[in-house]
């Protein structure tokens, strides 16, 4: 849906504030594709002489970015806003709540912190009617809702959470010149993908690149394999109840996600260097792979940030580009996908506070970040013309196209689960040893939280 709405005076380009001075990066009325009447509806709530103060995990770069849509908030409504990122927040955060100085919002790098200041009486529960909203204007709206919902101290459940930003890791990256040279097809289910991968095998090329090590965290990237073939091989609802030790995982369901990784990162041929070469192949390097002459591998599973390691100078679109790692046709599944975010949540309930979080419920809070670099959301509501380059705006459908997103999960775990027995039982899991034994060590780990 295009933009529509007068444009507005040239004298609201300068916020007020701590942002004083600093210029509306996108002039409002200037660009059709902008949701500016949005904007303009928030002209609605005089806000002037109020404060708020944000605290989240955002520096340098994405500070400013983020910095440029808080400055759309303060032209429409006169608020003043403080925007502080930590690098550790995590730390921070607790500290400053159990102290009852929080800030008035706080932005989360992951749900289970949220979860916990929840459970200490330390967040406000959301608007319920967040939650209608979520499920009406957020692609795979339900998973928001559960992914935001938290017990309180009293134990009641609630909604705590608003998802803003999001990472999408559900991704296969290729060459395409070198799938042209062989006349590959994007796959567009499991099945296609697994024919692909025996296909090249038969071709006399070899399908993956693979990479565990990571210093201290190797073997993590095995888990967002395991966790993406939970999500293609059992309902969303299994996959709830494996993050939460609800199931053990050494259960069947969970044993045969392992082994779904397995198929493709275990078999001899499918891999460069083959299955012993995994856990010892930097995940920084593994995409290399793609790129050398002749290529040692055709595609290589990662999240959004790989091209970070890729060859100086790729493009995109061009040199290398992605698609969606595919779900099973004949398991009516739908798309699911595995990915991140950033939560906000009340640690202060101001009136304020709670205005700035139905900002965000407007097109133009997404929109002024994804015009610009490292955003993409789930809101339908926005004009994905807006996206600032191609390779955000294909990610962005994939998750506007998804029916399930489900968090991390190693990250809804335990740390001593989730980033440790986890990534150590995935190496172990490379070196031979069964899924089945590998999920009843993990396990033994989990138990002691009881």
């Amino acid at each position: 849906m295009k933009a529509r709405g007068p444009a507005i005076a040239a004298a609201l380009a300068l916020v007020s504030g701590p942002l004083a001075g600093q210029e509306l990066k996108f002039p409002p009325g200037a660009d059709a594709r902008f949701h500016w009447d949005s904007f303009e509806a928030l002209k609605g709530q005089d806000l002037s002489g109020q404060r708020l103060t944000i605290l989240g995990p955002w520096l340098g770069p994405d500070k400013a970015l983020f910095d440029s849509v808080i400055a759309y908030f303060e032209a429409a409504t006169g608020a003043e806003v403080t925007y502080n990122g930590s690098d550790n927040f995590e730390q921070q955060i607790v500290i400053d709540a159990g102290a009852g100085s929080p800030p008035d919002i706080a932005v989360f790098p992951q749900p289970g912190l949220a979860r916990d200041l929840a459970s200490k009486g330390q967040l406000a529960p959301l608007d319920p009617a967040t939650a209608d909203w979520l499920r009406e204007n957020y692609a795979a709206g339900e998973s928001w809702v559960s992914l935001g919902t938290f017990p309180g101290r009293d134990g009641t459940e609630a909604l705590y959470g608003f998802f803003y930003k999001i990472d999408v890791k559900s991704l296969v990256w290729y060459v395409p010149e070198n799938f042209a040279d062989f006349g590959y097809e994007i796959p567009a289910t499991m099945e296609e993908l697994r024919a692909l991968t025996e296909r090249m095998v038969a071709d006399g090329v070899t399908p993956w690149c693979v990479g565990l090590a990571s210093g201290g965290a190797t073997g993590w990237p095995a888990t967002d394999w395991v966790e993406d073939m939970m999500l293609r091989i059992n309902p969303p609802e299994v996959y709830d109840r494996w993050t939460s030790n609800e199931i053990p995982f050494d259960d069947p369901q969970v044993v045969a996600a392992i082994e779904e990784f397995g198929w493709f990162a275990r078999t001899p041929d499918f891999v460069a260097g083959g299955p012993n070469a995994v856990a010892a192949t930097d995940f920084r390097d593994s995409p290399k792979g793609l790129f050398s002459a002749p290529p040692q591998c055709f595609m290589h599973k990662q999240a959004s940030f790989i091209p970070s390691f890729f060859p100086e100078g790729t493009v995109i679109g061009e040199d290398a580009d992605f698609f969606y790692l595919p779900a099973y046709a004949d398991r009516d599944l739908g798309q699911p996908v595995l990915g991140a975010g950033t939560v906000f949540g009340l640690t202060r309930d101001t009136p304020v506070a709670r205005a700035f979080l139905e900002f965000l419920k407007t097109p133009i809070a997404h929109e002024v970040w994804m015009a610009q670099t490292g955003f993409l959301t789930p809101f339908t509501g926005v004009n994905t013309d807006v996206y600032g380059d191609p390779t955000l705006r294909k990610m962005g459908e994939i998750l506007l196209n998804a029916t399930t997103f489900r968090f991390d999960g190693s990250d809804l775990m335990p740390g001593a689960v989730g980033a440790g027995a986890f990534w150590t039982g995935m190496i172990d899991y490379m070196g031979g040893k069964g899924a089945e034994r590998v999920g009843a060590d993990i396990q033994r780990t989990w138990d002691t939280f009881k």
